[in-house]
């Protein structure tokens, strides 16, 4: 339960006709909250990018479908197949009887049984594919963090945001709709932070090949980027994004949270529980 409500953003436009559909887990539980986000875009066949979690399915759908009819969307893009991404995605598609799902074989194989999408409504698309969406063309180019070996990211040309999934991303003191309501060293620390989390692979990386594929999202040169994980990254912050990301293979971080931690959580429940 929140220590007290949980904070309520309706969804935010990026750029023309690009919402970003709010939603964070650990407020009032934790010193940070993480973000839960998901994007719609409203083209001539309107895209909705990612699905969020089952947990808040009822406000999820509220949101997209204030930006959206459901009958108009025509694309579901699915980054990758955490439960963070596609915890509403069989219950969008029912309800929108026009739309494909932007998937991919090693995604649908990974889903198993928890995908009710059937191959009828799929359309598989990997990194340095692209599709149109009636008035642009959407290309997926993989982020440089990604933590499922289905993840491809989302690029609009017509826009110029850039949908990261979960690279980009940090926990935020408070949520908050954009990172330039955040405190710059929390932020980029975080960034440095939640890579080694999701990624600690990074630890094996050849430098030099690493920055390649940072220097792949800096040549789009995003007019704004967002993510699951990640209020809205605009203006000079999306190149301090990208400078931070590089940083990330050799940063010293926390380490994770342990049982000691553990420990000191069950204390605070069972005290409550005693009281």
């Amino acid at each position: 339960m929140f220590a007290h409500p949980k904070t309520r953003f309706d969804p935010t436009e990026i750029a023309p006709d690009t919402f970003l559909i709010h939603d964070h887990h650990g407020e009032g539980e934790g010193p940070v909250s993480v973000g839960l986000n998901t994007m719609v875009i409203r083209a001539a066949e309107p895209v909705v990018v990612d699905t969020g979690v089952a947990e808040n399915r009822e406000q999820y759908l509220a949101d997209v479908f204030s930006v959206v009819e459901p009958e108009d969307i025509r694309w579901v893009f699915i980054s990758h197949d955490d439960i963070d991404h596609t915890g509403n995605l069989n219950a969008l598609m029912e309800l929108a009887p026009n739309a494909t799902a932007i998937v991919n074989w090693f995604l649908q194989e990974r889903m198993g049984g928890s995908l009710a999408v059937p191959p009828t409504r799929q359309r598989w698309l990997g990194d340095g594919d692209s599709f149109t969406a009636g008035d642009r063309t959407l290309h997926l180019v993989r982020p440089p963090i990604y933590d499922s070996p289905t993840t491809r990211g989302l690029y609009d040309s017509k826009t110029g945001v850039y949908w990261a999934s979960d690279s980009f991303a940090s926990p935020m003191l408070t949520p908050v709709r954009d990172v330039s309501e955040a405190d710059v060293p929390f932020w980029t620390e975080g960034i440095n932070t939640f890579d080694r989390y999701i990624s600690p692979w990074l630890d094996l990386v050849d430098d030099a090949r690493f920055q390649a594929t940072v220097d792949r999202i800096e040549a789009l040169a995003p007019s704004a980027m967002a993510g699951c994980h990640t209020p809205i990254i605009r203006g000079e912050r999306v190149a301090q994004a990208i400078a931070a990301t590089r940083l990330s293979p050799t940063a010293i971080v926390q380490p994770e949270p342990d049982q000691v931690v553990l420990d000191q959580i069950k204390a605070a429940i069972e005290g409550q529980l005693a009281a």
